[in-house]
């Protein structure tokens, strides 16, 4: 899977919503798809690299994407019920979400971590991807199949002291992913997990920040296993972590 190399046009006719598209995995990940065929619509807090992305695809000759504007930590239920009604008026179907946006906040122990910033941890990386998979279900459900990707980290399923809003947050991201896998078990949706791994992104750059980041693997150099989990390969693989590196 790390090394996976999907057809030409392998997501033709297909349209993926890619959260935290304006930047790291999310945005490798919406030129990819794009590259592959797919009508992307990418969703981000900050329009200007959103329109960036917008720009890659459509100088690459991809399929024009869509853009949403989007700040999760202040979006409710109406917001993402809005947009599965848009999606469904302009596209008809779905056909795959990578929910990429996450919120680090800041590693500290866990007698101080900070109500306010508890909260923003948990809005984007856990009721944001709740409420938004739950209002696009039936939109997933009129595609002849349909991939949801979440991400996860290592220290979503053990935990790591200094880690803890972060880390809880994965956690119930990987226990979310496995009840609605098991849930539509029987059906054209699949639901799974990626653990990124040691990526060369800002997210990593702000929690190690003395590490040097030409020792990390790029977005581009992990895609494998974001391809596969999109591509008909993998329509019988569900409540599944998978991870984007091999073990060392």
């Amino acid at each position: 899977m790390h090394d996976y190399s999907p057809t030409p046009d392998y997501l033709k006719n297909r349209v993926i919503l890619v959260t935290g598209a304006g930047d790291g995995i999310g945005r490798q990940a919406a030129l990819e798809y794009a590259a592959y065929g797919a009508t992307v619509i990418l969703l981000g807090r900050t329009v200007k690299k959103l329109e960036a992305v917008y720009d890659e695809i459509v100088a690459a000759n991809g399929p024009e994407p869509a853009i949403v504007p989007m700040d999760l930590k202040g979006a409710t239920v109406k917001h993402y019920q809005d947009m599965a009604v848009t999606i469904e008026q302009q596209f008809g179907a779905l056909h795959g979400i990578l929910h990429n946006a996450s919120l680090l906040g800041h590693l500290s122990p866990f007698k101080e971590i900070q109500e306010n910033e508890y909260n923003d941890i948990m809005r984007v990386n856990v009721h944001a991807d709740f409420f938004m998979t739950q209002a696009l279900l039936p939109v997933l459900l009129k595609a002849d199949n349909a991939s949801v990707i979440f991400t996860s980290s290592g220290v979503g399923s053990k935990g790591r002291a200094f880690w803890g809003s972060y880390a809880i947050s994965k956690f119930a991201t990987e226990g979310m992913m496995q009840v609605i896998a098991d849930e539509y078990d029987n059906s054209t949706l699949r639901f799974n997990c990626i653990n990124p791994g040691k990526t060369r992104t800002a997210m990593r750059a702000s929690a190690y920040p003395a590490e040097d980041p030409l020792t990390l693997r790029t977005p581009e150099e992990i895609m494998g296993v974001y391809h596969y989990l999109m591509s008909d390969d993998s329509v019988n693989v569900t409540g599944q972590t998978l991870k984007a590196q091999p073990d060392k």
